[in-house]
């Protein structure tokens, strides 16, 4: 069983495939895209040393199958590799091989490859093509698909980056069973994140099937997955560039890259993770702002717990956060407009919209 999804952007429009098994098949979904390479006829494969152990091998086979002659990169894997540091050794990598502007590079693993491969195609050579292959629930759903390419600062996530859209997004449901636990349910955070932000409809049916998706289902792991690229992919061709309505899709972000830098990006807590409190925080900010009925708040946290997902601040191990600190560290964000913080509130399940006039006490009030 498997899906295309189409994400229109006229001229630069380009395909999601997603289904169980797709991996096999990356030859011949990539070779349209290879008409014009140049490159020495070599393909440059990008990916992490824990990916490179589960899956290089298998699409290397798959290329070579199409013929294909594919070179493996392979970055230490983590968010350490979405730095400068990282960006200068790929981007060195990607220049021996001779990569010209008329090649393609495939990103073959989780967030941080993909975002750091295709920020390093955007800049090569003022951009070359790259192709995306998701080796994880949240890239499947959310980071591979939209065309938004970053790499980290000192002072915050994603800081330094472009908008570069993928050629093709390879989306293989199969490579998921390889996940541990948590890694999955961190990126289950994205998929019931477009229910709350956009379909009620989708959030009941999440809720009667997603733990059976998270299982290894395969039908319903695979409507999980294109349902969630589908509504990411109507908002990205009506903002591609997040004028307006695209920046629903930073539902819970704003709260959870705040967690995130308050453990200083480590293990204790997972984007995903970050994501679930967030939702759960921006639900909590708007039923105390009177926009949002405290029994749509409720059913969101319940279904979240039941999953497995952490959803208040207190779930997260170590000491206790300073709410201070994370107002500080939400002044960071991408998303502060003319010194005012930008928030994706809630009227509702399935109702967000985007607002900047939100009283900072209450912000507090809620961390606290």
């Amino acid at each position: 069983m498997s899906e295309t999804i189409t994400v229109g952007l006229g001229a630069r429009a380009y395909d999601i495939h997603v289904g169980g098994g797709l991996l096999a098949h990356a030859g011949e979904l990539l070779k349209p895209h290879l008409l014009n390479n140049k490159s020495k006829g070599i393909v440059p494969v990008v990916t992490d040393a824990n990916v490179a152990a589960l899956h290089l091998q298998p699409l290397l086979a798959a290329l070579e199958q199409s013929g294909i002659k594919a070179a493996p990169i392979v970055m230490p894997p983590g968010e350490g590799s979405k730095s400068f540091a990282g960006l200068e050794k790929l981007s060195d990598a990607l220049l021996e091989l001779e990569v010209d502007r008329k090649g393609l590079v495939i990103a073959l693993g989780g967030g941080v490859i993909g975002d750091l491969t295709g920020f390093a195609a955007g800049v090569l050579k003022r951009g070359v093509a790259f192709a995306q292959i998701p080796t994880t629930l949240l890239a499947q759903v959310d980071s591979s698909v939209g065309g938004k390419t970053a790499i980290n600062a000192r002072q915050g996530k994603n800081l330094i980056g472009l908008f570069h859209q993928p050629r093709i997004v390879i989306a293989d449901t199969a490579l998921l069973a390889t996940l541990p636990r948590r890694e999955l349910l961190a990126g289950y955070a994205e998929v019931v994140k477009y229910g709350a932000l956009g379909d009620a409809d989708f959030f009941g049916w999440l809720e009667a099937n997603a733990a059976k998706a998270l299982d290894g289902n395969d039908s319903a792991l695979v409507k999980a997955v294109a349902h969630s690229c589908k509504m990411k992919a109507d908002i990205v061709a009506r903002d591609e560039r997040e004028t307006g309505d695209r920046a629903l899709l930073n539902l819970g972000h704003t709260f959870g890259h705040a967690l995130e830098a308050a453990t200083n990006f480590d293990d204790r807590l997972v984007h995903g993770e970050g994501v679930a409190i967030g939702v759960v925080l921006a639900f909590k900010l708007s039923v105390k702002l009177g926009l949002c009925p405290g029994q749509d708040a409720e059913r969101f946290s319940r279904h979240l717990k039941a999953i497995g997902l952490p959803t208040a601040i207190s779930d997260i191990p170590g000491p206790a956060l300073s709410p201070d600190f994370l107002v500080a560290a939400m002044a960071h964000d991408k998303k502060v407009s003319d010194g005012k913080l930008t928030f994706i509130l809630l009227r509702g399940l399935g109702e967000a919209f985007v607002t900047r006039d939100v009283p900072l006490e209450a912000v507090k009030e809620v961390l606290e």
